[in-house]
């Protein structure tokens, strides 16, 4: 008899752990009256699409004006992470699929104290998964509850319509970005102040991404000759050439006290001045764009 309640008791201790140590699962989601989708970014410099995940937090996909094709997708945490850990990434059928399988995604690694973010090829899938009306859900242990679990997903309810807006505005981004653009050279015709035809093309495209970016700190122009003519007519050439191109900067509007011209005339070559072609190199303006 003392045997058998010795057993009936580690029988209930042994129960007792296992029900504690069973995670219990906690949930985010939108309900389907609630999915909001919005196009938050809708710039040829960004385009950004964003869902908020109620109580948790909210799912962002990014798109930015570049050389190439791009795009990153970031989940944004109201708590953010305590320690670090893998948020397994699984895309869910509806409801009305029943019986089809989930689909494993990627393994998105979490980092103390900052949001879990996806590279381009994973954040596509996600939005291809989204567009086929699946749930993208992020599972992960929880750092401040030993006993939860936490599930936060995407609801493609609404996804559609916005989606739609976001390639169009990924279709209309500028092919260069801010890196491409902040140091460039112009080049001249021979004894003048006219900008190569190459050249003046770039000074038109850094026209039109100052148009859309308010950051811009100040831009220093500094013009440069080549060694043919005097020394005082080649830095009166330098300077009218940098004025020049900051009375353009100004006439698309930017301000005038945020512009700074130097002319060095001849001095600081970058090419030998006997062969024709590389004397070209000389005869050059160089932009320098800063941003706080």
């Amino acid at each position: 008899m003392q045997r058998l309640l010795i057993i009936i008791a580690l029988t209930g201790i042994f129960t007792a752990t296992s029900v504690v140590s069973a995670p219990q699962l906690r949930q985010y989601s939108a309900e389907i009256e609630n999915s909001v989708w919005q196009l938050s970014k809708n710039t040829p410099l960004e385009c950004q699409l964003q869902h908020e995940i109620p109580r948790f937090g909210q799912a962002v996909f990014r798109s930015v004006a570049s050389k190439g094709l791009n795009m990153a997708f970031e989940l944004q945490m109201l708590r953010l992470p305590d320690n670090y850990a893998l948020a397994e990434v699984l895309s869910i059928p509806p409801a009305w699929r029943a019986g089809e399988p989930s689909k494993a995604i990627a393994n998105m690694q979490l980092l103390k104290q900052y949001n879990g973010e996806l590279p381009k090829e994973s954040a596509w899938t996600l939005l291809t998964e989204l567009e086929h009306g699946f749930s993208p859900s992020f599972y992960f242990n929880d750092w401040y509850s030993p006993h939860d679990k936490v599930v936060a997903a995407l609801n493609p309810v609404q996804f559609a319509t916005q989606f739609t807006k976001f390639n169009q505005c990924i279709s209309a981004l500028l092919p260069y970005s801010f890196e491409d653009i902040a140091f460039t050279v112009l080049n001249y015709e021979s004894g003048s102040d006219q900008l190569s035809r190459e050249s003046s093309r770039r000074l038109q495209q850094i026209a039109e991404y100052l148009k859309y970016d308010n950051d811009i700190d100040y831009i220093e122009i500094q013009g440069y000759s080549d060694s043919y003519g005097g020394l005082w007519m080649n830095e009166q050439l330098s300077i009218k050439r940098a004025e020049k191109v900051k009375t353009f900067f100004v006439s698309v509007g930017l301000s005038a006290d945020k512009v700074q011209v130097t002319g060095f005339g001849e001095r600081r070559h970058i090419a030998p001045n006997q062969i024709a072609i590389e004397r070209k190199k000389n005869r050059r303006v160089v932009l320098q764009l800063s941003k706080p």
